[in-house]
């Protein structure tokens, strides 16, 4: 190639097509002008014009042909002394480390994870840096409902948190098939803020009541089968029915909208069914800010008088609200083995009806933990039983054709 007339470029073609192109980052290359040898002046190859024959021109051509693609590229070969894996190239050791504990304690129904500190974390700044914060939520299930977040730290690449996420009403069942997803994201005020990775951990790996270290690479995050023109808020309700399409999949399984804390004990003394409403814990978002309003109802069927309703405080703009209210129905314990206590959850609204959030029954007719629970309160009288309960889509009929208020 030639820039004037009669003057030869310093810097040959084929040393302007040398372009590191592959993903990675890029390390110096100490000579390119060693894998594309020039005419010497003195050499074999340097006389006449009349040298330069085909056989010569491909001679010329075949170290850039005959090179191997790690020398083209720059990177040290094991005969320079080095070892081939000197450096992170991988994808998922670029987004960095993240370090936490994970324990479940089974008898108090929680779920504690610790999170440490992160190493290493990609660069989302423009000051080289990030603003990086962690996010928790259980999977399958409603996102807003059970996302728990840590503080943001400033300015750095290694944060250290140090702090304690409570997931509360976590059960056996639980344990067996959900997930916790950990992203680690970059706070931005001007703008959204950016992914950086995840983890994703199995529950089924954990031990009751044996704290589990962990200390993992960030992975890219998951691809939705959501069109890549869908909003990121599109793309998380296509993930949130996504999941809940392929729970209903499952043989007589219902719909999960929350957990709910109720204690249960029969009063010798008073003669009667003392129903303690605690807590809640991740409630289906009724709203659209992304909250409910919750209240609990509590009846005991059959109610032919229609006395035995009782109702909660509303509890404003939480998904997971705290009552410790309880309710007294004065009855003989052999009139209460025939009966059915039912516990719903409401999301309340002004000027119009109030919105079903879930329910769950407890009697001789119910299943599981349910059934468990009402069985124990008969059978040991004068002691608070505490159990957590899953909160389902299905509206007890009796509740269904009463008012919501």
């Amino acid at each position: 190639m030639r820039g004037r007339r009669g003057d030869r470029m310093t810097i040959s073609i084929q040393e302007h097509m040398a372009i590191n192109v592959c993903p990675g980052p890029i390390r110096p290359i100490r000579q390119i002008s060693d894998y594309f040898p020039r005419r010497g002046p003195g050499g074999p190859e340097g006389g006449g014009g009349g040298g330069g024959s085909r056989g010569e021109a491909a001679a010329h051509l075949a170290p850039l042909a005959l090179a191997p693609p790690a020398a083209l590229l720059g990177a040290t070969t094991p005969e320079d002394g080095a070892e081939v894996d000197s450096y992170d190239s991988d994808d998922t050791t670029a987004l960095g480390t993240l370090e936490f504990d994970l324990l479940y304690d089974q008898a108090s129904c929680t779920l504690h994870c610790r999170i440490l500190r992160a190493k290493g974390l990609k660069p989302m700044d423009f000051n080289g840096l990030a603003d990086p914060y962690v996010k928790l939520h259980l999977l399958p299930g409603a996102c807003k409902a059970n996302k728990l977040k840590t503080k943001t730290q400033r300015n750095t690449l290694n944060p250290v948190w140090n702090e304690d996420l409570t997931y509360s009403g976590i059960t056996d069942d639980d344990i067996t098939h959900k997930v916790l997803r950990i992203s680690v994201c970059d706070e931005d005020k001007l703008s959204h803020n950016e992914f950086i990775g995840e983890i994703r951990v199995p529950l089924r790996r954990l031990k009751p009541s044996q704290k589990k270290h962990f200390n993992i690479c960030l992975e890219r995050q998951v691809p939705l089968a959501s069109p890549s023109s869908m909003s990121a808020a599109l793309r998380g309700i296509s993930c949130y029915l996504k999941e809940l399409e392929q729970a209903e999949q499952g043989p007589g399984l219902l719909e999960e909208r929350g957990r709910i804390l109720l204690s249960l004990s029969y009063s010798s003394r008073r003669r009667g069914l003392l129903v303690g409403v605690i807590r809640c814990a991740h409630l289906a978002a009724m709203d659209v800010n992304g909250y409910s309003d919750p209240y609990v109802k509590t009846y005991l069927r059959p109610d032919v008088d229609k006395k035995s309703k009782h109702k909660t405080c509303v509890k404003k703009k939480t998904l997971n609200p705290e009552f410790n209210e309880e309710f007294f129905y004065e009855m003989e314990l052999s009139i209460l083995a025939t009966k059915t206590l039912e516990v719903t959850v409401w999301d309340y609204d002004i000027g119009k009806s109030n919105d079903f959030i879930g329910g769950v029954s407890l009697g001789p007719g119910a299943r599981g933990e349910a059934r468990k629970h009402w069985s124990d309160c008969l059978q040991q009288p004068d002691t608070a039983l505490e159990r957590w309960h899953t909160l389902t889509s299905e509206l007890p009929p009796a509740a269904s054709a009463l008012p919501s208020a």
